[in-house]
């Protein structure tokens, strides 16, 4: 039996829903079972110093210590209910939020659960092997972190799934344990979920670009007229930001030591900077291009009309809805979305209720470009001319109106015979894939020691040196 007061740290009255708690009673072995199999290779017995949330409070949501990760005490947590909400977007503006599920939007809700529950274990999944060649303890620690959360979010999907879905939700619960990242029988729902996460820079740069796809996602669904999804999402948000900042300081971190590799040799070939044991900063470029157009596919079709049908619901609403000045009804407004006509990309205005995908992704592009931008000022501070660069919103891309097309990242509508001809330009080719991995071929483990390719964070976690045991082994 489960002991809902110290193995599930939860803010839902867990304890007195008999119901609930025999689903979970079911569900927490077939997890744990999951965890055992796909989680993180070989470290069951690892002591790592993590962070637990157990509470919403903000002495309550970051509790550090050191935890075996079996045993890690994933909750299940909501931000406190406002009685006052209402539905503040589409047909349904001004009513007061649901506090259950409407008959009517049962199905699509599920769907929404099913696919934001789905990324959660995909992520752990394609992360597995990864700390058999983490670059120092601090990077370990931060990984291990990031795969409890993901598991944590997948609780709290499954909790909306059981408390509100009956058997349907159980069974779907079942399910998101039974697909698998990459497997070509039983994938993941999401096409970026099945890539794998070969090796800590495509770690750095999932987490920096994917991950805050999720967050973009998690801001939309806040904004949901249910409210028990509304406010689970708005405190996996408290979490997800840290998945980012593991991305974002990571590249950064890599980006640096390359840098420094270049001025103090005074190199700029890339072969140069390889063979001094460096990531030349083109293959970062590559691996950029990767990581962004696969994410950008994640947010849908450029025009459609399930979005349209979400938000005239009241189901997902637009990033930080309430902020935008309209009517939060959308029937007389349009929106610019691309597509290719006769060999070029033209604009095309369409109603804005089917161009809500679009805009949430121009929304997520705006925040990378600036993270971008933060990380260009390490070239610039060494003093060199290179810059990365976003790729055109049409490149590599597999969903929407630019699937089926082959645009440069300039933007340059091409034959797919000479695409293919300069795609080893553009994105990481089997000879970079090999060349990182080579870099990659052992583990740093000894307290506040870095691998050659990547520079020392500024600091340490939770106030801790750089150089403490984040993780113990055992």
């Amino acid at each position: 039996m489960i002991d809902y007061l110290d193995k599930i740290p939860n803010n839902v009255d867990l304890g007195r829903d008999r119901v609930l708690q025999r689903a979970l009673e079911h569900w927490q072995p077939a997890y744990l079972d999951w965890w055992f199999d796909m989680g993180p290779t070989g470290s069951r017995a690892y002591d790592v110093y993590l962070r637990t949330a157990t509470s919403v409070e903000p002495d309550g949501w970051a509790q550090f210590d050191y935890v075996k990760m079996p045993e890690y005490r994933w909750g299940i947590f909501l931000q406190p209910r406002d009685p006052d909400r209402q539905v503040n977007f589409g047909a349904n503006k001004g009513q007061p939020a649901w506090q259950d599920v409407p008959g009517e939007f049962r199905s699509p809700l599920r769907r929404i659960i099913v696919t934001q529950g789905d990324t959660e274990p995909a992520s752990v999944e394609q992360q597995r092997t990864l700390g058999l060649s983490c670059p120092s303890l601090y990077d370990l620690r931060n990984l291990f972190q990031v795969n409890v959360e993901e598991g944590r979010h997948l609780w709290a999907m499954v909790y909306l799934l059981h408390r509100y879905f009956g058997r349907d939700g159980r069974e779907e619960a079942e399910s998101l344990l039974e697909r698998r990242s990459g497997d070509a029988d039983n994938p993941r729902i999401l096409g970026a979920f099945n890539e794998p996460t070969p090796d800590w820079l495509a770690f750095f740069m999932f987490t920096f670009f994917t991950d805050r796809d999720g967050k973009f996602q998690l801001c939309a669904l806040a904004e949901s007229g249910f409210d028990p999804l509304a406010r689970t999402c708005r405190f996996m948000l408290t979490e997800e930001a840290h998945h980012m900042f593991v991305g974002e300081t990571g590249v950064s971190r890599i980006i640096r030591r390359t840098c420094d590799v270049m001025t103090e040799n005074k190199v700029e070939d890339p072969s140069d900077v390889r063979a001094l044991g460096a990531i030349d900063l083109e293959t970062i470029q590559k691996y950029l291009n990767f990581h962004y157009s696969v994410t950008l596919d994640l947010f849908g079709g450029d025009a459609s009309s399930n979005a349209a049908s979400y938000y005239t619901s009241g189901l997902k609403g637009r990033y930080e809805e309430t902020k935008v000045g309209d009517d939060h009804l959308l029937h007389d407004l349009d929106y610019t979305i691309l597509e290719v006509v006769g060999g070029t990309i033209v604009e095309r205005r369409v109603p804005a209720l089917t161009a809500l995908n679009e805009r949430l992704r121009d929304d997520y592009i705006h925040e990378i470009e600036a993270g971008v931008g933060r990380w260009n000022r390490n070239m610039e501070r060494a003093g060199l001319a290179f810059r990365l660069t976003l790729p055109h919103k049409g490149f590599h891309r597999a969903i929407g109106n630019f699937a089926g097309h082959f645009i440069s990242p300039e933007g340059e509508v091409m034959s797919e015979e000479a695409w293919r001809g300069r795609r080893d330009l553009w994105l990481p080719s089997q000879s970079d894939y090999a060349f990182v991995q080579s870099l990659m071929s052992g583990s740093v483990i000894e307290p506040g020691k870095f691998a050659n390719w990547i520079s020392s964070p500024i600091r340490g976690v939770n106030q801790q040196p750089i150089d403490f045991e984040y993780v113990r082994f055992n």
